[in-house]
């Protein structure tokens, strides 16, 4: 453990926050799982258990809409009343008890979904101004491990439950940790200004305007397309995992539970290592090196050797995080205040909203294709993204007297 970790776990501010996170993120995951087990117990149905994570899937379209609302208000007091609300909306499911019941379901899901992509935003809009900067790299980094932990332990946790006290039960389990979190937020210290009362131009011109400052940013568009193309990459290659097993490695399907912990572990390690990584190299070159050992991860699952393939699902689960880690930290450092929730809202959809369409694409592949033709193709892609993003010409915040003259809000920039 770094002693930028020490120093984010000692710092009272991160420390609280990281606490909501983990409370709420278990509730979540727990919930996810149990809700798939939950609509197939009902209905007996593969399709509508499937349509779960597609209800918590759809909202992150919404992301740029969404994030406005957080520029709107003060981000701690939003944080508080949606979990407030969200624990509220969780106990809509204790109602379900039969397949006709199960609309109720999806719809809290749908909900909930859009909570997160709020809450998402507002909490990396308050950790600009709650966690010292120096401390950003390691403490996006630790929140990265921790919600990779809670995807290993809350869903059994959730299967669990349900098994033994059914669906209902679940859903208080969330209700509660949304509680929790919201608790966990109130005793936050953090002076926020409240948004300055001007005209407000419509919805619409609000949210073009965070999605401008981003795709505009030299420092911001590689790093954030570098995370959303790890994300579509890991994507079509997970979709070729039970083929890689039966067809590769002759094991059987339950053998993916040996390879999830495998990569879990990665994950854990490149979280706690990430800020001082990022101190010690620009967040460009640590993206591109986490882009690089992923892809050589993907293309070491296409050999038929367990060792080898072992090797590459500790490499992707050690090198996927970092563009996320680094693309986050970027967008809570060269982003003013007053646009974050905007900005964050619209680098969350362009990482994650993609990835349903990749599961999609690497289902169809997967079913047409040798395995190893989708993770040849999978692990070359990486591997050139991380080459164009290494060697490319970096940024660098310059006085707008330096090159071209800079507008009243657009920061000038030169090029070495």
């Amino acid at each position: 453990m770094s002693w930028g970790t020490v120093k984010v776990l000692r710092d009272r501010n991160a420390g609280l926050y990281l606490t909501g996170v983990v409370a709420s993120g278990f509730g979540d995951s727990a919930m996810a799982l149990a809700a798939g087990i939950w609509v197939k117990t009902l209905t007996g149905s593969d399709g509508l258990a499937a349509l779960v994570g597609f209800c918590l899937w759809l909202p992150t379209f919404a992301g740029p809409v969404i994030g406005t609302l957080a520029d709107r208000v003060r981000r701690r007091p939003l944080l508080i009343g949606t979990n407030l609300a969200l624990a509220a909306v969780m106990t809509v499911p204790v109602a379900v008890h039969k397949a006709a019941d199960v609309w109720l379901l999806f719809a809290v899901l749908t909900l909930v979904g859009a909570g997160m992509v709020l809450t998402d935003a507002a909490q990396t809009a308050l950790v600009a101004a709650a966690v010292p900067e120096e401390l950003r790299g390691d403490f996006n980094g630790l929140v990265f491990t921790a919600m990779e932990g809670m995807k290993l332990l809350a869903p059994l946790a959730g299967a669990g439950l349900f098994t033994a006290y059914g669906g209902p039960a679940v859903a208080v389990l969330d209700a509660v940790t949304f509680v929790l979190a919201a608790v966990v937020f109130r005793f936050v210290r953090v002076r926020e200004d409240r948004p300055a009362v001007r005209a407000r131009r419509d919805w619409r011109a609000e949210t073009a305007e965070g999605a401008r400052h981003l795709w505009r940013h030299p420092v911001l568009r590689p790093l954030v397309l570098a995370g959303g193309a790890a994300m579509v990459l890991s994507s079509l290659s997970s979709t070729a995992t039970f083929a890689m097993l039966d067809t590769g490695l002759h094991r059987p399907p339950a053998f993916a539970g040996v390879l999830t912990p495998v990569q879990g572990l990665g994950s854990v390690v490149s979280g706690l290592a990430a800020g001082a990584l990022m101190r010690r190299t620009s967040e460009r070159a640590f993206a591109a090196a986490g882009l690089a050992i992923f892809a050589l991860g993907v293309l070491a699952r296409a050999t038929p050797w367990l060792p080898v393939v072992l090797g590459g699902s500790l490499a992707i689960g050690l090198g996927l995080p970092c563009a996320l880690i680094a693309a986050m930290t970027a967008v809570q450092r060269e982003t003013p205040s007053e646009l974050l929730g905007r900005v964050a809202g619209t680098a969350n959809t362009l990482m994650f909203a993609p990835t349903g369409l990749a599961l999609l694409l690497g289902t169809g592949l997967v079913a047409a294709l040798d395995y190893r033709v989708q993770l040849l193709l999978a692990g070359a892609a990486g591997l050139a993204w991380a080459a164009a993003l290494g060697l490319a010409r970096r940024p660098v915040a310059a006085p707008a007297g330096e090159g071209e003259p800079a507008g009243e809000d657009e920061p000038a920039y030169l090029v070495r």
